[in-house]
């Protein structure tokens, strides 16, 4: 997805709310005009997760390491898992497990620090909540039952720590629903936010349902220009590809490959575009994302 002008007026809000009480006058004013040079100097396939692993290098240069978040992955991977035994017997009340498990992966993308600075557990609480009576965009839905009836692969693109848990559980339930599916889950490379990593798949008892690879890298995305060459080929060869959040979509999008994407919109550009409410969810194809904003947008003009 390239990058548009809300995404580079969030960036650069983002980056100066992130040092407003660090180091000098001085420094702060060098690290911002760092960050707009950054920006500014972007190619125009750069999106947004691409541009803030740069900045977090000179946040680095100016400030030292950037925040480390092992611990709350560590305590949201522990609160999900505890939680387990709930999100089961709401699966077992359903007619179709499989749908239910998807739409709590789905909520629990809402454990993003990245994009929010906290995540409240309230919040999160209330979002796996309204999970169990919401349901998936009926004709997404069924295109991509019929993809997994004809695949032998998935490749399931993870986001968030403690998400990662849902989606291990989704990952069962596709396991029960497709026996004879090969699913590899494909982390961050490197640390990157919170987001998920081999250690948070580990964690979440992954290994016991699917294979775990890592991208290579340690943008909070999976840019295929920066990942390894493994990992590329892994995408490229996959039959299916299930890829969960928002910086998923901004280095994914727009590359062609079999993709389902499934997030929720927090921030202002997506629940512009996709006319949602904050925190609210979206399951698309990538061979439809370009018409579903057409509609938005025409939606949108109709309505001014």
């Amino acid at each position: 997805m390239e990058l548009c002008a809300s995404c580079m007026c969030c960036l650069m809000n983002r980056q100066e709310e992130r040092v407003r009480d660090l180091g000098t006058q001085n420094e702060r004013n060098d690290f911002l005009r760092r960050v707009a040079r950054i920006i500014g100097e972007s190619a125009q396939e750069d999106s947004a997760p691409v541009l803030v692993e740069r900045i977090n290098g000179e946040y680095t240069r100016l400030f030292g390491p950037v925040t480390d978040y092992d611990g709350i992955k560590k305590e949201f991977n522990d609160l999900m898992l505890s939680l387990e035994p709930q999100i089961r017997k709401k699966l077992a009340e359903k007619g179709d497990r499989l749908h239910a498990a998807m739409l709590y992966a789905r909520a629990a993308n809402y454990i993003d620090f990245g994009m929010a600075g906290r995540v409240e557990k309230e919040t999160l609480f209330a979002l796996l909540e309204r999970a169990a009576d919401e349901t998936l965009e009926e004709e997404t839905w069924q295109a991509f039952l019929e993809s997994l009836a004809e695949a032998k692969s998935l490749v399931y693109v993870t986001d968030n720590c403690g998400e990662v848990v849902c989606d291990r559980i989704a990952a069962q339930e596709l396991t029960e629903r497709f026996p004879d599916l090969s699913i590899t889950f494909l982390v961050r490379g490197r640390a990157a936010l919170n987001d998920a990593t081999r250690e948070d798949a580990l964690q979440a008892g992954v290994e016991g349902v699917a294979a775990i690879a890592d991208n290579g890298c340690g943008v909070a995305g999976t840019p295929l220009a920066f990942i390894s060459e493994d990992a590329r080929g892994l995408l490229e060869r996959a039959d299916v590809i299930l890829a969960k959040g928002q910086g998923n979509f901004e280095t994914m999008h727009g590359c062609g490959l079999p993709i389902y994407y499934s997030f929720l919109c927090k921030c202002d550009w997506f629940t512009r575009r996709f006319g949602m409410e904050k925190n609210r969810g979206v399951f698309i194809r990538e061979d439809r994302v370009a018409s579903r904003l057409r509609d938005e947008k025409m939606a949108r003009a109709g309505a001014d």
